[in-house]
């Protein structure tokens, strides 16, 4: 009899994942999105002091930047957790999935702040008055290490295998 339950469980869990793979998918990047941002933000702005989100005007624009940084990172911390709480109602979460889409949008934000945010629009920079290569370095290289491990994850789970459970 629990074996029953325990098959039809698996069954049910199994289609809902199918159904709901990209809702997994985007809650885990909303999640590695607000993740990523919220370290950024209480590391770098915040204990380091190494920058603002915006650092072309006046220390006082630039901690309203920090605020508004700070503001995205928890609406879509919040709205990820939403899709999370929805997905386990349904019995649909898919852990591996998730962190794939976890994984992903860290990276995704860190790549995007290391080469569009720093380099293209010079909205900061990681560090000022030193030598800011080996930063640059550094910062973009774990950003493709993160997307490379949230890649292999969504690559695993773009198919359910055909028994359930794991």
């Amino acid at each position: 009899m629990v074996a029953t339950n325990d098959g039809a469980k698996a069954y049910v869990n199994g289609k809902n994942r199918k159904l709901y793979s990209t809702r997994n998918l985007w809650s885990g990047v909303l999640f590695g999105l607000g993740l990523a941002a919220f370290v950024d933000e209480t590391v770098f702005h915040q204990l380091l002091h190494w920058h603002h989100f915006y650092d072309q005007s006046t220390s006082n624009i630039g901690l309203v930047s920090d605020g508004l940084f700070h503001a995205f990172s928890w609406f879509a911390t919040i709205a990820s957790l939403f899709l999370f709480a929805d997905l386990r109602r349904r019995d649909a979460f898919w852990l591996k999935r998730w962190l794939g889409g976890l994984f992903f949008g860290t990276g995704a934000f860190q790549l995007y702040d290391g080469t569009i945010q720093h380099k293209l629009l010079r909205l900061h920079q990681i560090r000022y008055n030193v030598d800011i290569l080996p930063y640059d370095v550094a910062w973009n290289i774990i950003a493709l290490i993160l997307l490379i491990i949230g890649g292999i994850l969504l690559w695993k789970t773009r198919k359910l295998p055909e028994r359930t459970g794991s």
